[in-house]
């Protein structure tokens, strides 16, 4: 053999057990299981919370009265903080809703402002009242348009597992057939007339009664308050939709429900079993009353919500327009 192939079949032998060598140590390591979710930088932001969502409702206002300033800082949370999905509750675009799905106000108060790709992951809304002046059905198909909007229909519920064990039950509700007045509106009328509010309040009932052995967690999200310490402390709709859902939430021991249609921030505790947060701060904002007994917290200010929850506490932040924690909570059971 030549020299000069002697020296090059000897380098290629020592190269190839050089690389072979720790090639073959990782072959006999045991395989694992990564997913994208676990080497992405956002895996870092992880807590002892297991789930994390925001909460945001009466936003859609092309942008207007702060609501882009909210998006930011909904952006900005969620990018710096883990979070799993995001809750609309309600008067998703004034004023008078959506006539299609292909309506222009899905780009200039959906899309155009919420941009930021923390937000890009799935929106689990609700309709208002502002929504049922045009065809709230709009809503529901936009589903099949939109990758993040999921509205199977105009009430429905979703489990979400909790890491560890047990799950988090979600009730999404329509609250606008509950209120009578609206069956008789000529704004509200033609849209409600077809719904059946005691089959929607005994599928509630239901569904809360049903809740599987495992469920640690009982929310329900519907667009009106039952109490409130905004203007409409006393108003019909108020009235109406505590009427029907109060019995249902005691007997049922649902642990949180959650609104908007106040234009403020709320944590509400009327000495029942239910804890009641209204986040109806995505834009426009509208007075409260301090000092009423019942309320925990109040504030007539721009904002979202922040819920992180496992088996034995839930945990509800507020987060107001230029990103300040403004109010925070822990609910907790055995």
């Amino acid at each position: 053999m030549k020299r000069r192939d002697f020296v090059k079949s000897t380098a290629l032998t020592a190269l190839g057990a050089s690389v072979l060598a720790p090639l073959q140590s990782l072959a006999a390591s045991p395989e694992t299981h990564l997913e994208s979710e676990d080497v992405a930088p956002r895996s870092e932001l992880k807590d002892d919370y297991p789930v994390h969502f925001m909460a945001v409702g009466d936003w859609g206002r092309n942008g207007a009265d702060h609501q882009k300033h909210v998006a930011v800082q909904m952006g900005k949370w969620a990018t710096e903080n883990p979070n799993d999905f995001i809750l609309s509750l309600g008067d998703n675009f004034y004023p008078k809703g959506v006539t299609s799905e292909h309506d222009p106000l899905w780009h200039y108060s959906f899309e155009n402002i919420y941009t930021d790709f923390a937000l890009q992951w799935d929106w689990y809304p609700i309709l208002g009242n502002h929504d049922y002046i045009s065809d709230p059905d709009a809503q529901v198909r936009y589903s099949k348009i939109s990758r993040r909007w999921k509205m199977p229909s105009r009430y429905y519920s979703k489990e979400v597992p909790i890491k560890g064990g047990g799950k988090l039950l979600m009730v999404f509700i329509d609250t606008c057939p509950l209120i009578p007045e609206f069956h008789s509106s000529e704004q509200y009328g033609p849209w409600v007339k077809d719904q059946q509010p005691e089959m929607q309040l005994k599928w509630l009932d239901e569904t809360l009664k049903n809740a599987s052995s495992d469920v640690k967690w009982k929310m329900v999200m519907g667009h009106h308050p039952i109490y409130t310490v905004g203007p409409r402390i006393k108003n019909y709709d108020t009235l109406a939709v505590r009427k029907v859902l109060s019995d249902i939430f005691e007997r049922n021991k649902v642990d949180v429900y959650l609104s908007g249609h106040d234009h403020s921030l709320q944590h509400l505790s009327t000495g029942g079993f239910t804890q009641q947060f209204i986040s109806g701060a995505g834009s426009e904002v509208t007075p409260v009353t301090a000092g009423i007994p019942y309320s925990k917290f109040e504030a007539a200010e721009y904002g979202f919500m922040y819920f992180s929850v496992d088996q034995t506490r839930l945990n509800a932040k507020i987060i107001d327009h230029t990103g300040k924690n403004i109010y925070e909570t822990t609910l907790k059971k055995a």
